[in-house]
């Protein structure tokens, strides 16, 4: 499955609309890795607005079911993540599980968190794919604890060489109800970006790392996220 171009202008748009992801090429965010970004995304903004939350939850089961039909159990991502899984397998009538960052400190040092009685597989819900390694991180703690992962639903992807790579070397499928290239698009359309700003949001994406240096010169050649 693939939503259609629709679709996915639809999510697009609305995370724009309510500032869940904010573009700024002039005056870039810097990312914890140090890169100077012309573009933040943070996809919890959604659950603070009912319809977009409602659109979104909606179009996350339809992607789950049609690609993987109906699994054991639904895993979420810490932390943007676990609202997004929580709501999926209450709408499929399914156990939930999330898996944290890291393992626990404490306690029983629990790495997944929740009950996974007999589940043998597991569909993964993430809000943000950046180069994967994270997510990738979480689909191997789950492989840990004996879950077959059936694949991956994202709300969004920057769509870097490198992610693509990620999850195919993982064997891992991926889909996502928006990506980098329609939400340009659906802002240049909607007059949120002017012409030279969406070639500078399309150079970036080409070459994070060297578009962050016309910004600061402390920035590692390899760094992505």
């Amino acid at each position: 499955m693939s939503l259609s171009l629709d679709e996915r202008r639809k999510v697009a748009e609305s995370l724009l609309r309510i500032k869940a992801i904010q573009l700024a090429p002039e005056d870039p965010f810097t990312w914890a890795s140090g890169l100077r970004s012309p573009i933040y995304c943070d996809n919890r903004m959604a659950l603070s607005h009912p319809s977009v939350r409602t659109h979104i939850r909606q179009q996350l089961c339809s992607a789950v079911e049609a690609l993987y039909g109906k699994p054991d159990m639904i895993a979420g991502v810490a932390t943007g993540g676990i609202a997004w899984g929580a709501y999926v397998a209450h709408e499929l009538g399914l156990p939930f599980c999330y898996v944290r960052g890291e393992a626990k400190g404490h306690g029983k040092g629990n790495r997944v968190e929740g009950d996974l009685g007999k589940a043998r597989n597991v569909v993964v819900i993430e809000d943000l794919i950046s180069t994967g390694k994270s997510s990738l991180s979480a689909v191997e703690a789950l492989n840990e604890r004996g879950l077959e992962v059936k694949g991956m639903v994202a709300i969004f992807t920057y769509g870097f060489d490198i992610a693509l790579q990620n999850f195919k070397n993982a064997g891992c499928a991926l889909e996502t109800l928006s990506d980098y290239p329609t939400l340009i698009a659906e802002a240049a359309q909607r007059d949120y970006l002017t012409e030279p700003q969406a070639e500078a949001l399309i150079r970036w994406r080409e070459d994070p790392a060297a578009w962050s240096r016309q910004f600061t010169d402390a920035v590692a050649p390899d760094a992505v996220a």
